[in-house]
Order: C-alpha cells, then sequence, then structure tokens
C-alpha cells in the first residue's frame, strides 16, 4: 500500500501536465463526456474531502497517508497499481460515487506566479476530454464569454478549494490532539500459513479518542469533527472487502507483507 498519494514531477495526482485555460486559444474546445477512465486502472488511492466523507464511507475505506502531511484517501485497491473498480474496457465496472478529486479532472484551480494568490482555471492538456471536438459542451461564447458548462465547472473547483481547506483544518485537528497512529491491517486466507499484512497508512486510534477530556469530545461533536472520524472508522471493515475484490479478480500478491 501507497504511504501516500502518489505525485508526478510536482504535479497532483492524476495530471501529466497543467496549461492555463484561455479564451483566446481555446475559443473553440469543447468538454466531452468522458466515458473512458483508464487512467484510474493504476490508481488506488484517491484524495478525498471531509465533506464526502459520509458518501465515500459507503464505498470505500478512508484511510490517512503516512509522513508529516497526512490527507484522507478513498482505497479503490490494496496494492499499488490496483483498482478494483476499473475493468480492463476503462469503465468503473458498477455503480459507486466518485469522489469529487475524480470528478473535478482534467480541470483545477492552480496559481499562474508564485507572488499572487489569485487563482486562475487549468486543465491537463493530455487528458482526452478537452479539444476542438465537433460534439460536446462548448466553453465560451464567441470565444469571449464563459458557457453555462464552463461556469458550473468554475463553480465546482472552487467549492473544491472550499473543501480541501475545510479539510486541512480538520488534519490539523487530529494533529493537534495527536489522534493518528500507523494503520495495519492482516487478513488470514484460508489454505495460507501466513496472513496478508497492509500497512503504510494511517487511522485514528480510538484508545485516545476514548481518553479525551469531556469539553474536547463536546466541541469536536458541536464542530462536525467527531462524526468525521466516525465515519472514518466505520469504513475500515470495507479494507476486507476490497481485499475480497482482488481476490476474485486475481490481483492479490503472494502472501507477505505489501
Amino acid at each position: 500500500m501507497a504511504s501516500q498519494a502518489p505525485q508526478n514531477a510536482n504535479l497532483p495526482l492524476l495530471y501529466n501536465d497543467l496549461m492555463p485555460l484561455s479564451s483566446v486559444e481555446h475559443a473553440k474546445w469543447r468538454i466531452a463526456e468522458m466515458s473512458d477512465v483508464g487512467f484510474l486502472a493504476t490508481q488506488h488511492a484517491i484524495p478525498v474531502t471531509v465533506d464526502e466523507f459520509a458518501m465515500v464511507q459507503r464505498h470505500f475505506p478512508i484511510v490517512f497517508s503516512a509522513g508529516d502531511n497526512p490527507v484522507p484517501l478513498a482505497l479503490m485497491g490494496l496494492n499499488e497499481g490496483v483498482n478494483t473498480f476499473v475493468g480492463e474496457d476503462g469503465k468503473v465496472n458498477e455503480p459507486i460515487y466518485l469522489p469529487a478529486y475524480l470528478r473535478r479532472y482534467p480541470f483545477l484551480l492552480a496559481k499562474l506566479r508564485p507572488d499572487s494568490e489569485d487563482l486562475s482555471l487549468c486543465f491537463d492538456p493530455t487528458s482526452k476530454a478537452l479539444g476542438a471536438f465537433d460534439t460536446g459542451e462548448e466553453l465560451f461564447i464567441d470565444g469571449q464569454e464563459r458557457t453555462p458548462a464552463l461556469t458550473r465547472i468554475m463553480a465546482f473547483c472552487e467549492e473544491f478549494e472550499q473543501s480541501g481547506m475545510k479539510t486541512g483544518q480538520f488534519m490539523a485537528e487530529l494533529a493537534e490532539h495527536n489522534l493518528l497512529m500507523e494503520g495495519e491491517v492482516s487478513i488470514q486466507v484460508d489454505g495460507q500459513e501466513q496472513p496478508f499484512i497492509y500497512r503504510g497508512f494511517q487511522m485514528v486510534d480510538e484508545t485516545k479518542l476514548r481518553d479525551l477530556r469531556g469539553d474536547v469530545l463536546r466541541k469536536m461533536m458541536q464542530s462536525g469533527m467527531l462524526p468525521l472520524i466516525h465515519a472514518h472508522l466505520f469504513s475500515l471493515p470495507l479494507m476486507r472487502d476490497i481485499f475480497g475484490r482482488q481476490m476474485a479478480q486475481g490481483r492479490t500478491p503472494g502472501v507477505a507483507a505489501a
């Protein structure tokens, strides 16, 4: 299991490159429906925000990446390079909740200059979802004004940034109360002498959570933090379900610490 959400050349997960969206250069571009998500087939952990915990915990285990700056992750597989929800045809193989991080792709808001706090809408130019297509939703009207489609995209990216800030605050509170611990799950398979051991992630320490002072727990409940922690904890048994999916798909490595 990866210890953190992987990145390529300091770019966010999934993004191979970034380019600002321009009403001049991309005046005639359209966005097409992205039915092929084969790029997800090798991604086993997807970042999620706290606003999604209630939905995510129904489908995926929620864990936290290892390291000094952990982030919440939805596990779609337990081993690196394995996504149990994407088939060989590049399509999601059953109805599931898709995290906002995936639905935002290939767009994101980014700073064009390090000395400015302004965020501009950028996109991954290697994505097949954008281009000078004959079909799809237009991004600009007469090469100038935003179309309703582009307005929705902008609003979604802005909401994602706000959710990201709330997630950062949540992670800071977990750190403040020293609630994270190194995680480990052991899964015994019939006919195997040794269990499958998965590490390289963090989880909330339930003992430390129970030992918190009453006023701290009350504050967490009032702020909405405690329900988020419970959503994370309730989701952890799904790791065995994901393991079962890997077994059924023949994508589980030999018995060893992964």
